[in-house]
């Protein structure tokens, strides 16, 4: 019978926890949501032996036990929940070679909760280019525990610290040091109050608004005890750290020697170049033009590839199964709209893959640390940026990771302002529209369509910026908060972290994004093939008899788009087009529109099916495909409907437009009211309309 073991992997941020976590469970891993909130749990199975396995939980980062965000009290509350089926049965504690010291405060923690725990020291391959000796042995006795000294880059020590997972009934459970001594009298009481309770973890429950397993503050009758003020807590909490501290250093004294010398390294000499108040703005500028224009160059072959491959596809499959409504809906509203959005697989891909690039890297961190200086001036929190640049993945996490903002009017500028970022999903649009209308060419090397690419991001960019200046001198607010960011050490990249990220986020990308799409691709079909009235019913005849002089594939096409016209999704199209018609759009870009406020990425899904269903097949096959079918679009007076005036509309609309109902689900669950997403639809949507309706209006 197989044996499973509950693991729980804690460590500070960028300590490598999740390298460890992919080195133990490679692809046996997944990533959902803590029930009831929108934190991410990824967890996974490790084969330990024949007969056991361990399952991990990759827990949320943090410093310390003291918590001061969501994030944080998710780590507090599972180790204090021993009815929680994630309980662990180990906890591995996973600390950086490099900062040790801070490292192991979380750990001495830990251990005051009975916990077997293990200390994993990562990046064990840097000790020698650092100058830094480690007495293990010392350090396991002063700390009662086991060392696993890991590299993932050079894979040592995982088998190791797989062997010490298995055998944690070994481990002590002894804490490091006592902490009641911190006041005696005090907590002696309190252990009188609840002689059966842990008494760290009531200390736990006093200090903070955890949960405590089915032991809440209420159930806990604190109405004989006399608690302490919150000041008075928290000084006791500041006397707590300085012990642990004074512990810690005692044994790093005796268990780690580091030569100074050797510390003093590349990585100074680095960071003054890449956080230089001149030189550290354009690197970072040429890296992002960098990234853009690999976005288009190595992205181009794949792209034109999978777009073939679906148009094609829909030919085969109109030509070889039964004519009929079924094969017309798989090969007009499935095949077609699934191809709109797998064309930008490529592209997101290459992205990721250059975002992981530069956060494993460790350079993520100077750009942050680079663009607070920009950030403050604004109105924003040093730790605004943070939201900011990872919302050019997704609004959604970019949102959650304003917790960490103290300031509530600071963390509220900052949710309404990130969706201005340009986020993945807007780039599907961005690059089906751009070869439309920017015309092939380079200038320095750089094509003007990758340029086009990164001027958006620019300006999404700056709107965030200035909406948040806007905003702080609406609201008024007095700032007094500080901005602290670790800085990691420099390192290679790990291919297999990298391709971690990459796969699973492109693969989110994918079924989130797919689900939505094929849902509306089967709705809009559906719409789009039936209509009311004689004018769709007898759509043939009256084609026919005001067309005669059409030859036969021309006469398909005009009765494939007069039924269009004529269908349901037509009247909804053409009952909005008044509005949109001073933008530069028709009623099919108006569909798909409101098709996209599902998800901006359903767009290109949206204008594939409408315009797959509104014209018969070509008979060469590949001429059928999305961005051919877009090029070939024209009005009623034979004027082209993409043209570079509709096409900067339209690009920027979408650069400035709230077009994600889960973005502002998001936004109402962290704000805990409807009135700041309202305000972010309503005024987003109005500042896109008046921005494309300029444009339009002066390209013309």
């Amino acid at each position: 019978m197989s044996k499973q073991i509950n693991v729980a992997l804690i460590g500070n941020p960028n300590t490598g926890k999740t390298s460890v976590f992919n080195a133990l469970t490679g692809l046996n891993q997944k990533v959902g949501n803590y029930p009831g909130i929108t934190v991410d749990k990824k967890e996974g199975i490790c084969k330990l032996s024949r007969n056991t396995k361990a399952h991990i939980i990759d827990l949320p980062g943090t410093y310390s036990l003291n918590a001061s965000s969501i994030d944080e009290n998710v780590v507090i509350e599972l180790l204090l929940n021993k009815n929680d089926k994630d309980y662990p049965d180990v906890a591995v504690i996973v600390s950086d070679v490099e900062n040790l010291k801070r490292n192991l405060l979380l750990f001495t923690q830990i251990k005051d909760l009975h916990i077997p725990s293990i200390l994993v020291i990562n990046m064990a391959d840097r000790m020698e280019r650092k100058g830094i000796s480690l007495n293990i042995e010392l350090l396991e006795k002063e700390l009662n525990t086991k060392i696993a000294l890991v590299s993932t880059r050079k894979k040592q020590g995982i088998d190791e610290l797989k062997s010490l997972i298995e055998n944690y009934k070994k481990l002590s459970v002894k804490p490091c040091l006592n902490t009641a001594t911190i006041d005696i009298d005090y907590f002696q009481k309190l252990k009188k109050a609840f002689p059966d309770q842990d008494l760290y973890k009531l200390w736990l429950v006093i200090c903070q608004d955890v949960n405590f397993g089915k032991i809440t503050r209420k159930e806990l009758d604190f109405s004989n005890f006399k608690t302490k003020s919150a000041s008075e807590l928290k000084r006791l909490q500041q006397k707590e750290t300085i012990k642990r501290y004074q512990f810690i250093n005692a044994v790093l004294k005796e268990g780690q020697n580091i030569d100074k010398e050797k510390a003093k390294d590349f990585r100074t000499r680095l960071d003054r170049i890449l956080t230089h108040k001149v030189y550290g703005y354009l690197i970072f500028f040429v890296i992002l033009l960098t990234i853009f224009q690999a976005i288009y160059d190595w992205a181009s072959i794949p792209m034109e590839f999978i777009d073939q491959s679906f148009a094609s596809l829909a030919n085969w499959t109109k030509a070889t199964l039964p004519s009929g409504v079924l094969t017309d809906l798989l090969a007009e509203g499935i095949i077609s709209g699934i191809g709109g959005i797998v064309i930008f697989i490529p592209q997101i891909a290459f992205l990721f893959l250059f975002i992981s690039i530069l956060e494993e890297s460790g350079y993520m961190s100077r750009v942050v640390f680079l663009m607070d200086k920009i950030m403050r001036r604004f109105g924003l929190s040093g730790k605004s940026i943070v939201p900011l640049i990872s919302g050019t993945a997704c609004a959604i996490p970019a949102i959650m990771a304003t917790r960490n903002i103290e300031s509530w009017k600071e963390r509220l500028i900052t949710i309404l302002v990130t969706p201005f970022t340009t986020c993945s999903a807007r780039l599907p649009v961005y690059i089906i529209i751009i070869p439309l209308v920017i015309p092939d060419g380079r200038f320095l090397g750089l094509s003007y369509q990758a340029l086009t690419l990164m001027l958006l991001y620019v300006i999404g960019f700056s709107m965030a910026v200035l909406s948040a200046f806007i905003l702080d001198l609406v609201m008024k607010q007095n700032r007094k908060t500080f901005f602290v960011i670790e800085m990691p050490g420099y390192k290679i990249p790990l291919f297999k972290n990298v391709a971690f990220t990459v796969i699973e986020k492109t693969k989110t990308f994918i079924f989130e994004a797919g689900k939505i799409i094929l849902a509306i691709s089967i709705v809009l079909w559906v719409l789009a093939s039936y209509g009311p009235g004689e004018n769709f019913n007898s759509a043939e005849s009256i084609v026919k008899t005001n067309h005669t002089e059409l030859n036969e594939v021309e006469l398909e096409n005009e009765i494939a788009a007069f039924k269009l016209e004529h269908s349901y999704i037509g009247i909804i199209g053409k009952s909005i087009e008044p509005v949109i018609k001073p933008l530069g759009y028709d009623w099919k870009i108006g569909i798909g529109l409101v098709a996209s406020f599902a998800a901006r990425e359903v767009f290109v899904g949206t204008l594939a099916t409408i315009y797959s269903v509104g014209s018969a097949s070509d008979e060469e096959e590949g001429e059928n495909t999305i961005k051919n079918r877009m090029a070939a679009e024209v009005h009623s007076n034979g004027d082209k409907v993409f043209t570079l005036a509709s096409g900067i509309s339209l690009l920027l609309f979408y650069a400035f437009a709230m077009q994600c109902m889960s973005t502002l689900a998001i936004v109402k669950r962290e704000t805990n009211s409807w009135k700041w997403p309202l305000i972010q639809l309503f005024g987003m949507s109005t500042i896109a309309y008046i921005v494309a309706f300029i444009a339009y209006q002066f390209l013309k």
